[in-house]
């Protein structure tokens, strides 16, 4: 018999902010989304506030940074639901110090954001990849920025090209690295029916820029959910922000 249950999203560092946005926006759809983060207290009450607007989500404890508990997670998944449908990597850090030169910034701060931002990513998408293979359509978001972007980074006319921005190279970096995983990814699953999409928010009004930039959380999210709902005949391997090319 066909499945006519719901299609199933899992949402990384969805208890605030742009993941929040992104879960509540998925729900809205008619999509049935695991609320995931590593903090369990804020989980529980992100999903009390969503459930308490008619949205059907479900709380999930996933710390990306954590090999045991990306296992558990995926294992309750498959038990719970048999697949999934949509995974939005959106979980990352912002660690560094605006102001410092790049050299300036400690090692250990890029072994952290790359502990989260690249290899993080990576071992949840390796754990919940066969998952996603049992879904009619998979996808697969990765939050990127359009500090990933070498071109933006190298182009004087960007805001990018700024002391600010410069002194955050750890980010920058991981978020590059992210967008080389998802051209590869893309390449492996060419051939089946999993999209794989790296996104830019945009400049978003978040804890992570210290409540600075450009965009709320309604629009932060667009992007994401645009790509989580792609249709079967759309893209894979790309970058984007709003319908628009970014480019790498």
């Amino acid at each position: 018999m066909p499945d006519h249950s719901p299609r199933l999203a899992l949402v990384t560092g969805a208890n605030r902010g742009i993941g929040l946005e992104t879960a509540r926006r998925l729900a809205t759809a008619g999509v049935r989304v695991l609320l995931a983060g590593r903090d369990r207290a804020a989980v529980a009450s992100a999903v009390k506030h969503l459930r308490g607007e008619g949205l059907a989500v479900d709380p999930l404890v996933l710390d990306i940074t954590d090999p045991e508990s990306i296992r558990a997670a995926a294992a309750a998944v498959e038990s719970g639901h048999g697949r999934l449908d949509i995974l939005v990597n959106n979980a990352g850090i912002r660690i560094e110090e605006y102001g410092r030169q790049p050299s300036e910034q400690p090692l250990r701060q890029w072994r952290e954001t790359f502990e989260t931002n690249l290899f993080g990513v990576v071992e949840v998408t390796r754990a919940f990849l066969p998952l996603l293979h049992r879904s009619p359509a998979g996808r697969v978001v990765n939050v990127s920025s359009l500090l990933g972007s070498l071109t933006t980074h190298s182009d004087p006319q960007s805001y990018a090209y700024s002391p600010m921005f410069k002194s955050l190279p750890a980010y920058s970096a991981s978020k590059s690295a992210l967008n080389s995983w998802t051209v590869h990814l893309a390449y492996e699953l060419r051939e089946t029916p999993i999209k794989v999409n790296a996104v830019h928010p945009g400049y978003t009004r978040t804890g992570m820029n210290d409540g600075a930039g450009d965009l709320d959380v309604t629009d932060g999210a667009r992007t994401s959910v645009a790509m989580a709902l792609l249709v079967d005949d759309g893209p894979t391997g790309t970058y984007t922000h709003g319908g628009e090319t970014i480019p790498w």
